[in-house]
Formats: structure tokens, C-alpha cells, sequence
């Protein structure tokens, strides 16, 4: 059985992500089948002609988006080292060709933080405009047999969680960004690093939250979050 087709039945008994939190353990089991360590997803869809690039879904280290910051994922997403789907995939190392499009300080932090070997591929569902990254501690560490299956399984994925989404029209009771927020939190981040994922101040994380909780009915975060998750939100 090749890589992809071994992928393809790992996949089958994985249910669809239904909320955002549920895409983060989607991510992270792809990430584990194709040998990878880390990943990131981040949405590239431009919005009412605004840049509204922001991070779905990441298990790198809080240092390390700070230090490569959100313009350097977008780089990555355009550059020739980035497939779509139907293309042939392709590995990259920081230290190799990415220094083309890379600042020395950002592929030092990649490098330096265990991003040693990588592969990130453009994915367009739902109408979402997306850049997965997959990246491993090892040289040689990434089926690249296996990231076609993964690419087309999560573009599966975000069509189904589009799908899922509250209707618009006011059924949703807090805001995209407040389920931003509430989302990172309940996954162990802080203010701060909320701030840093979002590119906004971590005044205005707190006041996101805040509201969230009102919103929600909640004493506080722990109940706002598990109100949030309860319902679907997040």
C-alpha cells in the first residue's frame, strides 16, 4: 500500500472537524502521518480588499511566531516552494533555497526552534484561501508521498467545517474574534500570545475575552470557554 492510500484509510474512522478546536487534532494527526513534528495553518483570504491573514491553527512554540511574525508565513505561502493541490509536493529547509525569501533572522528562528525540514502547500475551500505548514525536528523526516493525502484531506476538512459554521444572520452569539480568542485560550495560551497570533494588542485580547463573557452569560473565562465548547463555537 503506498503513502497515500495508507493515509486515506488512517483518515477514514478520523470524524471531520466540526469547531476550530476540532481542526487542531485534525492538524495534529495529519502532521503525525506525514512524519512531521509541527504544523500551522493560516487563512489568507482577503476580505472587503483588507489583509485579514490570521493563524487557524499552530503547535509551534509561542518564540517562534513572535520572532517570524505572521508576513514571513505569507511569504512562505507564495513562494515557488509552496504547491497546490494536483502539484507534486516539495521539502525545503530553512538554510536551503528559503533564504531566498526568507530573512536570515526568520530561518535562524525556524532552524533554531526545530523547523529543520519543511513542506507547506496552498489549499482553497469553502471559498477560504489557505497555507498549511508541516515542518520536522529531522532532516528526512516527511513522507513527501503522504502530503498529497493530508493536502486533500484537510481541504475535505475546511469545507466541512465551513459547512458547519453558524448561518449568518446573528445565531452565533459572540463574534469571529471573540471565538478567536476563546479558542487560543482554551488551548493553554496566554494574553500574550493570543496577541501575537492575532497581530493585535493584549488590551485588546482582554477586551475580546470580556465580552465573550458577557456574551456567554459566564462568571468567567473558564466558563465562557466551557459554554463555548458545550454549544459548538469553538
Amino acid at each position: 500500500m503506498n503513502s497515500i492510500a495508507r493515509l486515506h484509510e488512517e483518515i477514514e474512522g478520523l470524524a471531520l472537524p466540526a469547531t476550530r478546536g476540532g481542526l487542531a487534532r485534525y492538524l495534529s494527526r495529519l502532521a503525525r502521518d506525514v512524519g512531521a513534528d509541527h504544523y500551522m495553518l493560516v487563512d489568507l483570504t482577503r476580505e472587503s480588499g483588507a489583509d485579514e491573514s490570521q493563524i487557524l491553527a499552530s503547535n509551534w512554540a509561542y518564540d517562534t511566531v513572535r520572532a517570524v511574525g505572521i508576513d514571513t508565513v505569507k511569504r512562505i505561502a507564495s513562494a515557488a516552494c509552496t504547491t497546490f493541490i494536483g502539484e507534486r509536493p516539495r521539502l525545503w529547509t530553512p538554510s536551503g533555497e528559503a533564504r531566498s525569501f526568507l530573512g536570515a533572522t526568520e530561518a535562524d528562528a525556524l532552524e533554531a526552534d526545530g523547523h529543520r525540514e519543511m513542506a507547506s502547500a496552498r489549499i482553497r475551500a469553502a471559498g477560504a484561501n489557505c497555507c498549511v505548514i508541516f515542518s520536522a525536528q529531522l532532516m528526512r523526516s516527511i513522507d513527501a508521498a503522504a502530503l498529497p493525502g493530508a493536502q486533500m484531506a484537510l481541504s475535505y476538512a475546511l469545507s466541512g467545517l465551513a459547512a458547519s459554521a453558524p448561518a449568518a444572520g446573528g445565531e452565533s452569539p459572540i463574534s469571529d474574534r471573540e471565538r478567536e480568542c476563546l479558542l487560543w485560550v482554551s488551548e493553554g495560551k496566554t494574553t500574550d500570545e493570543v496577541a501575537v497570533i492575532l497581530g493585535v494588542s493584549s488590551n485588546t485580547v482582554n477586551s475580546y475575552v470580556a465580552h465573550a463573557i458577557h456574551k456567554l452569560s459566564a462568571r468567567n473565562r473558564a466558563m465562557a470557554i466551557a459554554t463555548a465548547i458545550r454549544t459548538g463555537l469553538i
